[in-house]
């Protein structure tokens, strides 16, 4: 698979006083649409991935982020059959404003040991163990 383009995604695991971790339903028209995902979106050229989040927190969730409220957790790198995705999922405990689907999207509270039992994309597959663990 050389020579696939490798697209950089950035996700957020935002983590409520209950350590339950946020996930949204991905829009019908989307590709993958109806699966579960953690919040995020595409690193834009000459955008840090903090930045990132920081525009698709407020843009999909309607909350703002700090970058100092953001850490790094782990990342997941996933080869689909016509990119490479490498997607670094940061965790956030504290925000302003209240969450909610800016764009239509479904979102669920959800404990992290019951996150397997959602239908999440592949590349969302490995980091639930790094949560389980955190939390």
């Amino acid at each position: 698979m050389s020579g696939a383009r490798l697209v950089l995604v950035v996700a957020i695991a935002l983590i409520d006083a209950d350590g339950r971790v946020l996930i949204a339903q991905r829009p019908a028209g989307k590709s993958m649409a109806g699966l579960w995902e953690f919040p995020g979106g595409k690193v834009e050229a000459g955008e840090r991935p903090e930045e990132t989040l920081i525009r698709e927190c407020a843009e999909e969730l309607g909350i703002e982020v700090k970058a100092a409220c953001l850490a790094p957790l782990t990342f997941a790198s996933h080869a689909y059959e016509d990119f490479h995705l490498l997607m670094p999922l940061y965790v956030c405990r504290r925000w302003t404003g209240e969450v909610r689907g800016r764009e239509g999207q479904a979102l669920k509270w959800v404990r992290p040991v019951k996150l397997r039992d959602f239908d999440m994309p592949p590349a969302d597959l490995p980091l639930i163990p790094h949560l389980i663990d955190l939390v």
